[in-house]
């Protein structure tokens, strides 16, 4: 099976959060606290030696998810065709009444709205784009260029293979699909 994942350039991203729009927009997700995507902003030292990089935050489509196996109703599943981790929120009993998937990501990917029992959702990888040969929308929607996505095999061959980043840390248990090009902390004198 192919696992799809993600790639990120921190050397690229300048947190203009045209990612999380396109997605909001894409899947009519109304203002409010639910973000499928999240650009977190990681800021160390102290002027004048300040370090700010941005670093993804989604579904990271694991190699073995977590929430998969937390979820006591299975409306949590891993495509056998493309490795894509899907939610069936009609069959999801609500944050208040479970909410066993949150605990298990370390990645926070699980997302609740506001209203009362709120079903989880998650990045879903834009599973309808890519049936049809086609990138997720904030790949597509990424004027810096900053994300891709595809079959990690190939996203590796093409980016190489580190997995982790400043504000990252790639767990070997459920191996997420993400790789990373790394922005790197100036030395002194730079």
């Amino acid at each position: 099976m192919p696992n799809h994942g993600f790639y990120f350039d921190q050397t690229r991203c300048t947190n203009c959060l045209t990612c999380v729009v396109a997605c909001k927009d894409w899947h009519n997700i109304p203002a409010g606290p639910i973000s499928r995507i999240r650009i977190k902003t990681i800021e160390e030292g102290r002027y004048p030696e300040l370090h700010v990089s941005f670093l993804l935050q989604c579904c990271f489509h694991c190699a073995r998810p977590g929430c998969v196996e937390a979820c006591p109703v299975q409306a949590i599943r891993k495509r056998g065709d493309n490795g894509v981790v899907i939610v069936d929120p009609e069959s999801c009993p609500g944050k208040e009444s479970c909410g066993l998937c949150s605990k298990e990501c370390p990645y926070d990917a699980p997302q609740f709205g506001a209203e009362e029992n709120a079903k989880m959702q998650k990045c879903d990888f834009c599973v309808e784009r890519l049936t049809q040969g086609l990138k997720p929308i904030c790949v597509a929607a990424c004027p810096m260029r900053a994300l891709d996505a595809g079959p990690l095999d190939e996203l590796m061959r093409k980016y190489g293979g580190v997995r982790a980043a400043e504000g990252f840390t790639f767990s070997s248990k459920i191996e997420p699909s993400v790789i990373f090009k790394v922005k790197a902390k100036p030395t002194q004198g730079d």
